[in-house]
């Protein structure tokens, strides 16, 4: 428990997780987001899991799925909170990867090539 809340937190502790489902990436050229810039919600919504979704668009007219958690809003503006890419890592069953942290069900991997993205987390078992 503690090191899922120092992920939370922002902390760089590294998990291990063998891939126990294959993943492929859904979007080519997924949605990317810096810090405080300002950007767009549709008002759609996604459940994943548990986890609340929200469609988004930002400067550069590139749409996507972020997080609940990566929205702040001030005086009828919408600001992300931190930076934050939703390019996701293809996997298979069986690969090993290393991972830095965990948000809304989703889990932000390295695999041994050296490419990284996000996994879903009912795709992994932790090591």
């Amino acid at each position: 428990m503690l090191a899922k809340d120092a992920l939370r937190a922002g902390g760089k502790l590294v998990r291990r997780f063998r891939v126990i489902a294959d993943w492929e990436a859904t979007y080519e050229d997924p949605i990317v987001l810096k810090a405080d810039e300002e950007f767009w919600l549709s008002g759609k919504t996604d459940d994943w899991d548990g986890h609340v979704w929200l469609w988004a668009k930002n400067q550069s007219d590139k749409e996507g799925w972020i997080p609940d958690s990566l929205v702040r809003r001030v005086a009828g503006k919408t600001y992300a909170i931190a930076d934050f890419s939703a390019i996701e890592l293809m996997c298979r069953k069986g690969e090993v990867l290393d991972a830095s942290h965990e948000r809304n069900g989703w889990v932000l991997c390295r695999a041994a090539s050296g490419s990284s993205g996000w996994v879903p987390v009912r795709n992994l078992q932790e090591l």
